[in-house]
C-alpha cells in the first residue's frame, strides 16, 4: 500500500490537502471521489504527479476553451476577483478533465502564481497565443481587455477551422464509403457471381478477369488485406507526424493546383488575425511574430515568420522581411503592410488583410466543394460502370451461347 499526498476540491469549492493510502494513484482518486472530493493533484511520495498524466491524455474541446476565456473576461470586467472567477468556472465546467485542470489553475493562482504562469503549465490545452495575451494583460493591468481580444481571435480561428473541416468532410465520407463497399462486395458478393462464370468455362473479357482476380484475392486474403490497409493508414499517419515528412508535404501542398491556394489563404488569414490581435493587446512585435509563427499550421510559413522575427529584432521593417518570399507572402500583402508601417496603422491593415483572406477562404472552399462533387460523381459512375460491364457482358455471352 503506497501513500499519496493530494489536493482536492470540496463540494463548496474549497481546497483540501492531506494524505491517503491506496495501491495506486487511480484507486486513490476513486477513494477521494467516494468521499465527495474532486482530485486536483495526486502525488505518490517520491513519485510523479497524477495531474501530469492527466495533462498528457487531456482532450478538451476548442469551444470549451473559448467558453472559459470568454466567461473569465466577462466576470473580470464585472469586478469579480480572479480567484473567485476560477472557482465559479470550475463549478460550471462539465468536462471532468477540464474541471480538474481549472481547479489546479485556481490553486496555483491562490498560491501566488500569475494566471499566465498557471495556464502555461498546460501547453496542450492552452495555446501559446492565449498564454502570451494573458501575461501581457496581467502586466498592463488590462487582463479583461486582453481576454476580449483573445476571445475574438479564438472565435475567428474556430470559424476558419470549421469551414476547412466542413469542406473536407463530404469527399472523405464518400471515398471511405466507396472503399468499404468495394471491399465488402469483393469478399461477400462477387465470389458467388464469379463461380457461375467459372463453371461455364467461357472466354471472359479482360475487365471481368480483372474483377475476378481481385475478388479471388480479397476472399482468400481478406483478413490480411484489411489488416494491411489499417497498418498502412496508421503508418502514413505516423510518418506524416515526423518533421521531415510533414515539412516536405507542406511544401508540396503549396504547389498543388487548388489546394495550394487554400493553404496560402488560410495561413495568411491566421497570421494577419493573430498578429493584429496581439499588437492590439500591447505585445511587442518581435514576441507577437514568434507567437504568430508558432500558431501557423504550415511549416514553410512557420520557418519564414521565425526568420522575419529575427530580422525585425535587428532593425529591418516587417514589410521588407516578409517581401523576400513572394510565394508565401504575395506583393499585395507586403505592400499593404508597408503602407501600415509608414502610416502607423499596422494593426488596422492586418485586420483588413485577415478579413479579406478569411472571405477568400470561404469563397474558395465553396468553389472547391462545387468542383469536388461532380468529380466524385464521375469517379463513382466510372467504378459502377466498370463493374456493371464486367458482370453483364459475360452473362449476356453465356445467354447467347445457350440459345
Amino acid at each position: 500500500m503506497a501513500e499519496f499526498t493530494y489536493i482536492a476540491l470540496t463540494k463548496d469549492g474549497h481546497h483540501e490537502s492531506s494524505t491517503i493510502q491506496a495501491p495506486n494513484a487511480t484507486t486513490a482518486g476513486h477513494l477521494l471521489k467516494e468521499q465527495g472530493l474532486l482530485p486536483v493533484e495526486i502525488t505518490e511520495k517520491g513519485g510523479k504527479s497524477g495531474v501530469d498524466i492527466l495533462q498528457f491524455f487531456s482532450t478538451v474541446g476548442f469551444n470549451e476553451k473559448i467558453g472559459f476565456i470568454e466567461n473569465l473576461g466577462v466576470m473580470l470586467k464585472a469586478g469579480i476577483s480572479i480567484t473567485r472567477c476560477l472557482q465559479i468556472l470550475v463549478k460550471q465546467t462539465t468536462n471532468p478533465k477540464f474541471k480538474t485542470i481549472l481547479a489546479d489553475v485556481g490553486t496555483q493562482v491562490e498560491q501566488g502564481k500569475s494566471l499566465g504562469e498557471a495556464l502555461a503549465k498546460y501547453p496542450r490545452i492552452f495555446p501559446n497565443i492565449a498564454v502570451s495575451m494573458v501575461r501581457v494583460g496581467e502586466l498592463s493591468g488590462s487582463l479583461d481587455k486582453s481576454l476580449e481580444y483573445l476571445t475574438v481571435q479564438l472565435h475567428r480561428e474556430a470559424d476558419l477551422k470549421s469551414k476547412v473541416r466542413g469542406a473536407m468532410i463530404y469527399p472523405s465520407v464518400i471515398v471511405s464509403a466507396m472503399v468499404i463497399i468495394g471491399i465488402l462486395l469483393a469478399i461477400f458478393v462477387l465470389p458467388g457471381l464469379m463461380s457461375i462464370f467459372k463453371e461455364q468455362e467461357a472466354t471472359l473479357p479482360l475487365t471481368t478477369r480483372i474483377v475476378m482476380g481481385f475478388s479471388d484475392f480479397m476472399s482468400a486474403h481478406a483478413v490480411l488485406v484489411i489488416g494491411g490497409l489499417i497498418a498502412l493508414i496508421a503508418g502514413i499517419i505516423a510518418l506524416y507526424r515526423t518533421y521531415p515528412v510533414k515539412r516536405a508535404s507542406d511544401i508540396a501542398s503549396l504547389h498543388i493546383m487548388g489546394i495550394g491556394a487554400v493553404v496560402k489563404k488560410v495561413n495568411l488569414a491566421r497570421f494577419a488575425r493573430i498578429l493584429s490581435s496581439m499588437l492590439k493587446s500591447g505585445i511587442p512585435i518581435v514576441q507577437a511574430l514568434d507567437v504568430a509563427g508558432d500558431s501557423l499550421g504550415s511549416i514553410p510559413y512557420r520557418e519564414l515568420v521565425k526568420e522575419v522575427s529575427g530580422e525585425v529584432k535587428v532593425g529591418k521593417t516587417l514589410a521588407d522581411s516578409l517581401g523576400k518570399d513572394k510565394i508565401l507572402f504575395p506583393v499585395l500583402v507586403v505592400q499593404m503592410i508597408q503602407v501600415g508601417e509608414e502610416s502607423g496603422t499596422v494593426q488596422e491593415i492586418l485586420e483588413q488583410l485577415a478579413g479579406h483572406y478569411e472571405e477568400e477562404v470561404d469563397n474558395t472552399l465553396k468553389n472547391l466543394s462545387s468542383i469536388i462533387e461532380p468529380l466524385l460523381i464521375l469517379v463513382i459512375g466510372a467504378v459502377v460502370g466498370l463493374l456493371a460491364v464486367s458482370l453483364i457482358t459475360p452473362i449476356y455471352s453465356i445467354y447467347q451461347n445457350s440459345q
